[in-house]
Protein backbone atom coordinates (compact mmCIF):
# COMPACT_ATOMS: atom_id res chain seq x y z
CA UNK A 1 0.00 0.00 0.00
CA UNK A 2 1.35 3.37 -0.96
CA UNK A 3 1.53 5.95 1.84
CA UNK A 4 2.10 9.62 1.04
CA UNK A 5 4.55 10.88 3.66
CA UNK A 6 4.72 14.43 2.38
CA UNK A 7 3.87 16.96 5.10
CA UNK A 8 0.56 18.69 4.82
CA UNK A 9 0.86 22.19 3.37
CA UNK A 10 0.81 25.00 5.88
CA UNK A 11 -2.17 27.29 5.73
CA UNK A 12 -1.68 31.01 5.47
CA UNK A 13 -3.21 32.88 8.41
CA UNK A 14 -5.94 34.26 6.14
CA UNK A 15 -7.09 30.66 5.55
CA UNK A 16 -7.25 29.69 9.24
CA UNK A 17 -10.59 29.34 11.06
CA UNK A 18 -11.88 32.78 12.03
CA UNK A 19 -11.51 32.17 15.77
CA UNK A 20 -7.82 31.28 15.35
CA UNK A 21 -6.74 34.33 13.36
CA UNK A 22 -4.74 36.70 15.63
CA UNK A 23 -6.36 39.93 14.43
CA UNK A 24 -9.88 38.55 14.64
CA UNK A 25 -9.10 37.03 18.04
CA UNK A 26 -7.76 40.42 19.18
CA UNK A 27 -10.95 42.17 18.04
CA UNK A 28 -13.31 39.62 19.55
CA UNK A 29 -11.59 38.73 22.81
CA UNK A 30 -9.16 41.58 23.48
CA UNK A 31 -5.34 41.62 23.64
CA UNK A 32 -5.06 39.67 26.89
CA UNK A 33 -6.50 36.58 25.16
CA UNK A 34 -3.52 36.40 22.78
CA UNK A 35 -0.20 34.71 23.43
CA UNK A 36 3.09 36.58 22.98
CA UNK A 37 3.56 34.76 19.66
CA UNK A 38 0.11 35.82 18.44
CA UNK A 39 0.73 39.46 19.33
CA UNK A 40 4.09 39.35 17.54
CA UNK A 41 2.42 37.74 14.53
CA UNK A 42 0.10 40.75 14.24
CA UNK A 43 3.17 43.00 14.07
CA UNK A 44 4.88 40.76 11.50
CA UNK A 45 1.73 40.63 9.33
CA UNK A 46 3.15 37.89 7.08
CA UNK A 47 5.31 34.81 7.36
CA UNK A 48 7.97 33.52 5.00
CA UNK A 49 8.07 30.70 2.43
CA UNK A 50 5.37 28.44 3.82
CA UNK A 51 6.02 29.57 7.38
CA UNK A 52 3.13 31.41 9.01
CA UNK A 53 3.54 34.69 10.86
CA UNK A 54 2.91 32.87 14.15
CA UNK A 55 5.62 30.30 13.38
CA UNK A 56 8.02 33.12 12.60
CA UNK A 57 6.98 34.85 15.83
CA UNK A 58 7.71 31.68 17.79
CA UNK A 59 11.18 31.55 16.24
CA UNK A 60 11.78 35.14 17.35
CA UNK A 61 10.75 34.27 20.89
CA UNK A 62 13.00 31.19 20.93
CA UNK A 63 15.89 33.40 19.77
CA UNK A 64 15.15 35.59 22.82
CA UNK A 65 14.87 32.56 25.14
CA UNK A 66 11.10 33.18 25.31
CA UNK A 67 11.80 36.32 27.32
CA UNK A 68 10.40 39.67 26.21
CA UNK A 69 13.04 41.52 28.24
CA UNK A 70 15.72 39.71 26.22
CA UNK A 71 13.88 40.55 23.01
CA UNK A 72 13.98 44.22 24.02
CA UNK A 73 17.78 44.05 24.13
CA UNK A 74 18.16 42.75 20.59
CA UNK A 75 19.15 44.80 17.59
CA UNK A 76 18.08 44.64 13.96
CA UNK A 77 21.08 42.54 12.97
CA UNK A 78 20.31 39.86 15.53
CA UNK A 79 16.69 39.56 14.42
CA UNK A 80 17.73 39.38 10.78
CA UNK A 81 19.58 36.14 11.51
CA UNK A 82 16.19 34.45 11.16
CA UNK A 83 15.09 33.62 7.60
CA UNK A 84 12.17 35.84 6.72
CA UNK A 85 13.12 38.62 9.13
CA UNK A 86 13.95 41.49 6.84
CA UNK A 87 14.76 45.00 7.96
CA UNK A 88 11.11 46.10 7.88
CA UNK A 89 9.89 43.28 10.14
CA UNK A 90 12.84 43.64 12.53
CA UNK A 91 12.31 47.39 12.77
CA UNK A 92 8.60 46.91 13.50
CA UNK A 93 9.30 44.49 16.35
CA UNK A 94 11.97 46.70 17.93
CA UNK A 95 9.78 49.79 17.55
CA UNK A 96 7.09 47.99 19.56
CA UNK A 97 9.65 47.18 22.27
CA UNK A 98 10.69 50.83 22.45
CA UNK A 99 7.07 51.97 22.69
CA UNK A 100 6.60 49.57 25.61
CA UNK A 101 9.59 51.11 27.40
CA UNK A 102 8.31 54.64 26.83
CA UNK A 103 4.83 53.69 28.02
CA UNK A 104 6.28 52.46 31.30
CA UNK A 105 8.33 55.62 31.73
CA UNK A 106 5.34 57.77 30.78
CA UNK A 107 3.54 56.73 33.95
CA UNK A 108 5.82 59.10 35.87
CA UNK A 109 6.75 61.53 33.09
CA UNK A 110 5.57 65.04 34.02
CA UNK A 111 4.74 63.82 37.51
CA UNK A 112 4.08 66.65 39.97
CA UNK A 113 7.19 65.77 41.96
CA UNK A 114 9.93 63.17 42.14
CA UNK A 115 10.26 62.71 45.85
CA UNK A 116 12.87 59.97 46.25
CA UNK A 117 15.23 57.53 44.59
CA UNK A 118 12.54 54.89 44.21
CA UNK A 119 10.35 57.18 42.11
CA UNK A 120 13.34 58.22 40.00
CA UNK A 121 14.30 54.58 39.46
CA UNK A 122 10.74 53.70 38.43
CA UNK A 123 10.99 56.41 35.79
CA UNK A 124 14.39 55.49 34.38
CA UNK A 125 14.44 51.71 34.72
CA UNK A 126 12.08 51.02 31.77
CA UNK A 127 14.21 53.29 29.55
CA UNK A 128 17.60 51.97 30.54
CA UNK A 129 17.56 48.61 32.29
CA UNK A 130 17.67 46.39 29.20
CA UNK A 131 19.97 48.49 27.01
CA UNK A 132 23.15 46.60 25.99
CA UNK A 133 25.32 49.74 26.39
CA UNK A 134 25.71 52.44 29.01
CA UNK A 135 23.63 55.59 28.70
CA UNK A 136 23.71 58.62 30.99
CA UNK A 137 20.47 60.55 31.54
CA UNK A 138 19.73 63.72 33.48
CA UNK A 139 16.35 64.75 34.84
CA UNK A 140 15.86 68.51 35.19
CA UNK A 141 13.55 69.69 37.99
CA UNK A 142 12.36 72.99 39.42
CA UNK A 143 12.53 74.12 43.05
CA UNK A 144 9.43 72.02 43.88
CA UNK A 145 10.96 68.84 42.37
CA UNK A 146 8.59 68.98 39.39
CA UNK A 147 10.00 67.30 36.28
CA UNK A 148 10.73 69.88 33.59
CA UNK A 149 12.40 67.54 31.11
CA UNK A 150 14.90 64.74 30.84
CA UNK A 151 17.68 64.13 28.35
CA UNK A 152 20.14 61.43 27.33
CA UNK A 153 23.46 63.22 27.70
CA UNK A 154 25.64 60.44 26.35
CA UNK A 155 25.70 56.77 25.44
CA UNK A 156 28.71 54.57 24.97
CA UNK A 157 30.09 51.08 25.26
CA UNK A 158 29.39 48.05 27.38
CA UNK A 159 31.21 49.35 30.46
CA UNK A 160 31.36 53.14 30.28
CA UNK A 161 30.21 56.33 28.63
CA UNK A 162 31.75 59.80 28.48
CA UNK A 163 29.83 62.57 30.27
CA UNK A 164 30.45 66.25 29.52
CA UNK A 165 29.15 68.36 32.45
CA UNK A 166 28.98 71.41 30.19
CA UNK A 167 26.14 69.81 28.24
CA UNK A 168 24.26 69.12 31.47
CA UNK A 169 24.42 72.69 32.76
CA UNK A 170 23.66 74.19 29.36
CA UNK A 171 20.45 72.12 29.31
CA UNK A 172 19.74 72.99 32.96
CA UNK A 173 20.01 76.74 32.35
CA UNK A 174 17.90 76.49 29.21
CA UNK A 175 15.18 74.59 31.10
CA UNK A 176 15.30 76.92 34.10
CA UNK A 177 16.09 73.94 36.35
CA UNK A 178 17.26 74.40 39.92
CA UNK A 179 17.77 70.69 40.64
CA UNK A 180 19.24 67.73 38.78
CA UNK A 181 18.83 64.01 39.12
CA UNK A 182 21.44 61.84 37.39
CA UNK A 183 20.95 58.29 36.16
CA UNK A 184 22.85 55.72 34.15
CA UNK A 185 22.61 51.98 33.60
CA UNK A 186 24.99 49.08 34.13
CA UNK A 187 24.52 46.49 31.35
CA UNK A 188 26.54 44.00 33.42
CA UNK A 189 23.73 43.86 35.96
CA UNK A 190 25.95 45.05 38.82
CA UNK A 191 24.51 47.93 40.81
CA UNK A 192 27.66 48.99 42.64
CA UNK A 193 28.99 52.40 41.53
CA UNK A 194 32.49 52.48 40.10
CA UNK A 195 35.06 55.03 41.19
CA UNK A 196 34.44 56.82 37.89
CA UNK A 197 30.70 56.97 38.73
CA UNK A 198 31.48 58.54 42.11
CA UNK A 199 33.97 61.03 40.65
CA UNK A 200 31.63 62.32 37.94
CA UNK A 201 28.83 62.65 40.48
CA UNK A 202 30.94 64.84 42.77
CA UNK A 203 32.27 66.82 39.80
CA UNK A 204 28.73 67.64 38.63
CA UNK A 205 27.63 68.39 42.19
CA UNK A 206 30.55 70.80 42.73
CA UNK A 207 29.90 72.55 39.42
CA UNK A 208 26.24 72.86 40.36
CA UNK A 209 27.20 75.00 43.34
CA UNK A 210 28.51 77.65 40.92
CA UNK A 211 25.09 77.85 39.23
CA UNK A 212 23.03 77.33 42.39
CA UNK A 213 21.75 74.05 40.94
CA UNK A 214 21.53 71.10 43.33
CA UNK A 215 22.28 67.48 42.44
CA UNK A 216 19.67 65.46 44.30
CA UNK A 217 20.85 61.95 43.50
CA UNK A 218 22.64 59.68 41.08
CA UNK A 219 20.69 56.50 40.32
CA UNK A 220 22.23 53.37 38.80
CA UNK A 221 19.74 50.95 37.24
CA UNK A 222 19.95 47.43 35.89
CA UNK A 223 17.56 44.52 35.38
CA UNK A 224 18.01 43.58 39.02
CA UNK A 225 16.97 46.90 40.56
CA UNK A 226 18.54 50.25 41.35
CA UNK A 227 21.22 51.88 43.50
CA UNK A 228 20.89 55.40 44.89
CA UNK A 229 24.10 57.19 45.77
CA UNK A 230 22.10 59.63 47.93
CA UNK A 231 20.32 56.88 49.85
CA UNK A 232 23.67 55.20 50.47
CA UNK A 233 25.20 58.45 51.78
CA UNK A 234 27.72 58.74 48.93
CA UNK A 235 26.80 62.29 47.90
Amino acid sequence: MFVDLKPAPRLAIRDWPEDEKPREKFSQLGPTALSDAELLAILLHTGYKGKSAIELAKEILRLANNNLAELGKMNIGQLQQLPGMGEAKATTVLAAMELARRRQAGAIDKKTVIGNGTEAALFFKPLLADQPFESFYVMFLNHANKVLRYRCISSGGMTSTVVDPRLIFREALYAGATKLLLCHNHPSGSLRPSQADIRITHKIKDLGLLFDIAVLDHIIVSETGYYSLAEEGMI
